[in-house]
């Protein structure tokens, strides 16, 4: 089926053929993309939900291979429809059935997006949004960013995606998932960031240690978020009203936070790695802080002071 057609005086017309069999091909190959294996082979992976999709298809249609909604969705986010007949993007439409069988957690609507890697996927002088391959951190460093998340060891979908959305709502300039964290491309992930995916260079691959080297090469500072830290997030946000700041680190400059596994934080190695460990003072009760807090914290803090 090719590009939705526009109409002479009004949005882009529906595709007329509907898909109707939940047990198609094309159903079968789509519902793939929910599995690691499945995305491998097919160097593509799932965008689900009508948020992730529209801003999938608004920012980065280039990689935007289908987009899937029922008759209902199509109307009612005809925004979708409208950017991505814009775009010149496949859209096709299936009963409520076969959308269900491509994904239940989509809401009637979804897209499939090429991996990074893929054909048609470098990244050339400048870094694109979205989901990144390794060899597209040199791009990002290339535009002198200042404020960077640095995920290292990060395995639950979910506190990635939600930092990845902290970090877009931040202002931050890129995010970096590195060493054995989960697949930017896990359809988990896609959907927690709410979009904020498409939003920002998003760079994986890479590990913790070539990160930091990459990073502090490139004149920024390391800062290692962890709860037995020997600097307080306090002094540092003091520090950054005042006078040049002489202590560990000044937040006014360019920074990358980096942030641990959710259940053991950050390993030794990757503590020394920093140019310095900060700690988050907890002044009630609390043990500890989940990682979409700490990183919304540090993150922020790094912004005010940017302001």
């Amino acid at each position: 089926m090719g590009p939705v057609s526009r109409t002479p005086d009004g949005p882009p017309a529906h595709p007329r053929a509907v898909l109707t069999n939940p047990q198609a091909d094309r159903v079968r190959a789509v519902r793939a993309l929910s599995t690691r294996s499945g995305r491998r082979r097919a160097g593509r992976y799932l965008v689900e939900g009508p948020q992730a999709v529209r801003e999938a298809v608004r920012w980065t249609p280039d990689v935007v291979r289908d987009v899937y909604l029922t008759p209902e969705t199509a109307d009612r986010y005809a925004e979708i429809v409208a950017d991505a007949a814009a775009a010149g993007l496949h859209v096709h439409l299936g009963e409520r059935a076969v959308l269900e069988a491509m994904s239940p957690d989509a809401q009637g609507v979804l897209a499939v997006a090429d991996l990074p890697g893929a054909p048609g996927r470098g990244a050339g002088d400048e870094a694109p949004l979205g989901p990144l391959g390794p060899d597209a951190l040199d791009a990002v460093l290339a535009a002198r960013p200042r404020l960077v998340a640095l995920l290292a060891q990060v395995r639950d979908p979910g506190n990635a995606g939600t930092v990845i959305r902290v970090a877009d709502a931040a202002g931050a300039d890129a995010v970096v998932v590195a060493g054995d964290s989960v697949e930017t491309a896990n359809p988990k992930v896609v959907r927690s960031t709410a979009g904020s995916l498409y939003h920002l260079p998003v760079v994986s691959g890479v590990s913790v240690a070539d990160a930091v080297d990459a990073l502090r090469a490139a004149g920024i500072t390391v800062l290692a978020a962890d709860g037995t830290g020997d600097v307080d997030l306090d002094d540092l946000q003091d520090a950054a009203t005042g006078a040049p700041a002489e202590g560990p680190a000044d937040l006014r400059a360019p920074t990358a936070w980096l942030f641990g596994n959710e259940a053991w934080g950050l390993p030794p190695e990757d503590r020394d790695r920093a140019d310095a460990v900060v700690r988050v003072p907890l002044r009630g009760r609390a043990e500890s802080l989940n990682l979409g807090t700490a990183a919304a914290v540090c993150l922020y803090a790094s912004s005010r002071a940017h302001r």
